[in-house]
């Protein structure tokens, strides 16, 4: 009988042990590689690409994404900073997909020329124990662009005009009310107005 009770007990854990064990965490990108149609300028804000992020795993996760790099290329590498994306981080059920937007802000002063880098898409734990081994988890697209010469008088324009645009109608609407205020303190200074009221005889 007791031999009969650990049969079941064994039956019972191999059962529900395989399920933990073959549960796996997986991540792949949805393109190989991008590169962008146009030159960019410095002091430009950017909306490079939309990152497909996908669950290729059998367990929900949470994941992010991040910039990374290869040695020994010839292209130039650009900085962490100039990168954002949106949203951050986000939850994955397996097989679904998240488009990442990657928004490249440059500033006013940066070195023209070719760059390369990886957008990465992770688990927001990169590292993954199975079994007794630690693995790291990411899938990663090819980025290209470029960054065409510019002095700092035209990164600033580019900057000014970049955001503009970003924030229409918006921008607009301040800069009617900044010109209206100008206009305002300039007639106050170079001429006088009198209203008065009287009454009707």
């Amino acid at each position: 009988m007791l031999k009969l009770s650990r049969l079941v007990l064994l039956f019972i854990v191999a059962l529900i042990i395989p399920g933990s064990v073959l549960a796996r965490i997986g991540v792949g990108v949805g393109v190989g590689k991008i590169v962008a149609d146009t030159s960019f300028k410095a002091g430009g804000v950017y909306q490079v690409a939309s990152l497909p992020v996908i669950n290729t795993g059998d367990e929900a996760a949470d994941y992010s994404t991040s910039i990374e790099f290869q040695e020994y290329v010839p292209q130039l590498r650009p900085e962490r900073g100039w990168f954002e994306f949106s949203p951050e981080t986000f939850h994955l059920e397996p097989g679904q997909v998240q488009n990442v937007k990657v928004i490249l802000t440059l500033p006013v002063k940066t070195k023209p020329g070719d760059y390369f880098c990886y957008l990465e898409g992770h688990p927001v734990n990169k590292r993954v124990t199975n079994g007794n081994a630690t693995i790291g988890v990411a899938a990663a697209a090819k980025l290209y662009f470029t960054i065409t010469p510019a002095n700092i008088f035209q990164g600033l324009y580019y900057r000014v005009v970049t955001i503009f645009n970003r924030y229409l109608p918006w921008s607009w609407v301040v800069l009617a009310v900044v010109v209206g205020a100008v206009l305002i303190t300039v007639l106050r200074r170079f001429f006088t107005f009198e209203i008065g009221l009287s009454k009707k005889k």
